[in-house]
């Protein structure tokens, strides 16, 4: 072995050892949180915080981050929903103002996981900055989160369930599909990022790095095609046209407010890489970045694709009535008139989707097992094990594939029962964006100390402008995360049925409802907010 590279390993080998010491150090208490002197000794955490590895570089963790938001793939299969709504004006435009309030939102996150980057990450800075009651907040936030983000990982499966039927639909017009048929493609959709995230951790990283590679080659790909051979719109139609007369609503305020939520949908769940942080190196650094990146570089993919489509998605008529439920497959088969053609496409635009699903037990099964660790969970000492062998909490992992099969058996009996448990996600996880950042905004006027990381947004310009442009930013996405927040819960049509009410608002509703129950029974006496921070995120 020749001199650098013995120098190179040296250099290697002692980061990983004053990386290790610092980790298993002590938990800091901060004085500011708990009034008692810096150093307080908690071994309990420190242990706890060695049982997973840090073994994932910036690359993976960007690659985590571009796969698991996968704006442009998940808008092809829900830009439909915005043409009832405003059409292409909401479609455009609101993509492109949900591209920068989820910008604003993942920035103002990306300072709290630069300060603090722990796989709690929302109920823990929820809990850490609030101005009182942090048990409660923090408790609350955690069910929230943990809610929200269970319901989301049953998202994808159900998605290549039912493009894997829409497609045999297309090739086999006399097909009927039954109910329990996507159930069935559910469970077996799930069951390639299951084993591979109980038993081969190591190869989901380059998975990571491959899927990101095919999330941004395909976008091209399949933009040259639909530019080449499908028919054209009109630039006024794309930009200007704004539909009014298809949902039953007559305020035009309303329409494009709900219109712009398809692209609202496709920019959430920027915070799954924040709840991988206690396996990435240098997560300070590499975490926000990757965030904020993978924020980015998804919203550019997400409004260049909703241009493309508007201007290139032919018989508007027949996509909407299309018997596969998805105008996209109509889209593709006007386009290229083939249905070889069609299937290719639509197998690589589900390949890379579905690449999001390995991220997504990753990160939920963190995040569970995170909020067991603050004995969030009832029975938390159960799943907080971290099995010695594999270094991944494998009953936390478990749990979440229990729920996700539990959720498609929901699916058997009432389609719209299990919309609405997906939609759920999408509420959940905007108001868990917001309270943390009101909270450190109200923390930051407040005049309190702030051990900041390396990732800030008042670096971006020099005193004292820095800070008014953070707290602009911070104001923003507040404002944006709720007014998000207030049209979620809207049925997309009227006059309002059983079938068309959106459940999203009375679910949302029945799972706060389950938290405070948990809060008054034992989380009170069983969850305390979790003020201790490892001492390498402090120094």
């Amino acid at each position: 072995m020749d001199d650098s590279r013995l120098r190179q390993r040296g250099v290697t080998e002692l980061d990983e050892f004053h990386q290790s010491k610092n980790e298993t150090n002590v938990y800091q208490e901060e004085r500011s949180q708990s009034g008692s002197p810096s150093g307080v000794i908690d071994v309990t955490h420190a242990v706890r915080a060695r049982q997973l590895d840090r073994f994932i570089g910036f690359l993976p963790i960007l690659s985590f981050a571009a796969t698991l938001l996968g704006s442009w793939e998940s808008l092809s299969a829900t830009f439909v929903a915005g043409l009832y709504n405003g059409g292409p004006v909401a479609l455009v435009w609101g993509c492109l103002m949900s591209v920068i309030g989820a910008l604003a939102l993942s920035s103002s996150i990306a300072e709290m996981a630069s300060i603090i980057p722990v796989a709690g990450a929302q109920y823990h800075w929820t809990a850490r900055y609030a101005p009182g009651a942090s048990n409660f907040f923090g408790l609350m936030q955690g069910w929230l989160t943990v809610f929200g983000w269970l319901a989301l990982v049953a998202v994808p499966p159900y998605f290549s369930a039912t493009l894997i039927e829409g497609l045999v639909i297309l090739n086999y017009p006399d097909w009927v599909p039954k109910q329990w048929h996507g159930t069935l493609l559910m469970w077996a959709s799930m069951v390639a990022p299951v084993v591979l995230n109980m038993y081969g951790r190591w190869i989901i990283p380059p998975l990571e790095i491959l899927g990101m590679v095919l999330h941004l080659l395909l976008l091209p790909v399949f933009v040259i095609i639909m530019v080449c051979l499908a028919p054209r719109s009109s630039p006024s139609f794309v930009f200007t046209t704004f539909v009014g007369d298809q949902s039953g609503y007559t305020n035009n305020g309303v329409m494009f407010s709900l219109g712009l939520l398809t692209a609202a949908y496709a920019m959430v769940g920027f915070d799954g890489p924040l709840h991988m942080s206690e396996e990435v190196r240098n997560s300070k650094v590499n975490v926000p970045k990757a965030m904020v990146l993978g924020t980015l570089i998804n919203g550019i993919m997400a409004f260049g694709w909703v241009i493309t489509l508007l201007f290139t998605m032919g018989d508007i008529e027949a996509a909407l009535s299309t018997p596969t439920g998805y105008p996209i497959i109509e889209i593709f088969y006007q386009a290229t008139g083939s249905l070889a053609a069609t299937n290719t496409m639509m197998a690589f635009l589900m390949i890379a989707g579905y690449v999001s699903l390995f991220g997504c037990f990753a990160s939920v099964s963190r995040l569970v097992w995170a909020f067991a660790r603050d004995n969030g969970l009832p029975f938390a000492s159960f799943f907080v094990y971290v099995s010695p062998t594999l270094k991944i909490p494998t009953r936390a992992l478990g749990l979440v594939v229990v729920v996700v099969v539990l959720l498609s058996f929901i699916e058997l009996g009432s389609l719209a029962a299990f919309n609405a448990l997906t939609s759920l996600s999408t509420l959940a996880l905007y108001v868990s964006y917001v309270l943390p950042v009101l909270f450190f905004m109200i923390h930051k006027l407040r005049g309190r100390e702030v051990l900041w990381g390396p990732f800030r947004m008042a670096k971006v310009f020099p005193a004292p402008f820095g800070e008014i442009f953070a707290i602009f930013v911070n104001m923003f996405a507040i404002a944006w995360g709720v007014y998000i927040v207030i049209f979620l819960p809207w049925p997309s049509t009227v006059p309002v049925t059983l079938q068309t009410l959106n459940w999203s608002g009375p679910v949302f509703g029945f799972v706060m409802l389950l938290a405070l129950l948990d809060w008054f029974i034992s989380g009170r006496k069983r969850f305390v907010a979790p003020h201790k921070v490892l001492q390498e995120d402090v120094e």
